[in-house]
């Protein structure tokens, strides 16, 4: 079976190509195929931190509801206490 591949041009710095060529030495590839795996993986895992970060945000909403934490009423809350401090604040000499 044929597989199609389309020949594209990058442009990478020079710590980037070391990386690559390390990595296709190692592995025993082309560099193409350390591309590829490359790819695969962060198209797989989400990207840096993505993961992390949605996981965080995930438990986060779920903590709100399971506290039955009403988010509006805590915005609303949050931005009164805000501008009731700010007035507190003396204004700064300029």
């Amino acid at each position: 079976m044929a597989v199609t591949t389309i020949k594209s041009t990058y442009s990478l710095d020079v710590e980037s190509v070391r990386a690559l060529e390390t990595l296709a030495w190692r592995w025993n590839v082309s560099k193409s195929e350390v591309l590829r795996r490359a790819i695969r993986l962060a198209v797989r895992e989400g990207g840096p931190g993505e993961s992390a970060a949605l996981g965080a945000l995930d438990r986060l909403q779920a903590s709100l509801r399971d506290r039955k934490v009403d988010v509006a009423r805590w915005s609303r809350d949050l931005k009164n206490e805000r501008r009731a401090a700010s007035r507190r604040l003396p204004l700064k000499p300029q």
